[in-house]
């Protein structure tokens, strides 16, 4: 199987294989966000990585902690799982357990869009609309000196080829497969593998962030020290989820929105028990 998977090198040195390699510097990117305002782990910890994609953040994590911690990553769509699982497996898979599902309010099953061209956008929610791609795209061209480098050279060319050429990435980008994804809850991970403590709960998830979180029973909250979401503020969503958190004692809260994506729907909540 890994002689299937393509293979890039990060750039820490650490070899991985991956779907896609103009995604991987994105996402290696943008997990380097969630280590900020507090968030912080120690060797032999214990981490839940909710939507792991390939598993960027995990081996960043295992990493960090000189491999030496407890990680639980979950990834629901088959494709991307396969390549979670060959990166697990060419580490540690004893301290790095991963699993074919995702996590949510409830235990079922659910369609999910799979999007092969852009996978870390696949989601239980896709919005691929017009509306919703021109958001995406205006909030690139606003943002363009933050943007990652694959299209930061855009700022160079004149406006009208700017927009055609993302309108021709993003109509590749939204190219999509429909799959269906085991999701389970984070409770029921905690009971089935006597998890005593989370020290670290991670969640990106493409609007099902709330899903994830009320998918927690009261009597397992004391337990999670940390949290960082990615969250998409759709009905007040940020506002709720800020306040669900400090229900159950993540009383230290930090909502930020990286520079990249300043302008859109999207920001990093970070949450800590003080």
């Amino acid at each position: 199987m890994a002689t299937l998977i393509p293979e890039n090198t990060l750039p820490n040195g650490m070899k991985i294989f991956c779907i896609r390699k103009k995604e991987v510097p994105i996402i290696y990117r943008q997990i380097q966000e969630y280590f900020r305002y507090g968030i912080e782990l120690h060797e032999g910890d214990t981490v839940f990585d909710v939507g792991a994609n390939i598993g960027l953040f995990t081996l960043w994590v295992f990493h960090l902690c000189k491999t030496n911690v407890n990680i639980y990553a979950f990834e629901p769509i088959p494709a991307i799982f396969d390549v979670l699982q060959a990166n697990a497996q060419r580490f540690e898979p004893e301290k790095i357990k991963v699993f074919p599902c995702g996590l949510s309010q409830e235990s079922k099953t659910m369609k999910f869009a799979y999007y092969p061209n852009a996978t870390a956008l696949s989601s239980a929610y896709p919005d691929g609309s017009k509306q919703q791609r021109d958001k995406f795209k205006n909030a690139i061209l606003r943002n363009l000196k933050d943007a990652p480098s694959q299209v930061r050279w855009l700022r160079w060319l004149p406006l009208f080829l700017r927009s055609l050429i993302l309108d021709y990435k993003l109509e590749k980008a939204f190219q999509v497969e429909q799959v269906t994804c085991q999701l389970k809850t984070v409770s029921q991970m905690i009971r089935e593998y006597d998890v005593q403590k989370i020290d670290l709960l991670k969640v990106d998830v493409e609007r099902s962030e709330l899903d994830v979180l009320l998918g927690i029973e009261e009597q397992d909250w004391p337990k999670i020290k940390q949290v960082v979401v990615e969250v998409h503020d759709l009905d007040n969503r940020v506002k709720r989820i800020t306040e669900l958190l400090k229900k159950y004692g993540l009383s230290k809260v930090t909502v930020k929105q990286e520079p990249f994506k300043e302008g859109s729907d999207t920001y990093n909540l970070y949450a800590l028990r003080k």
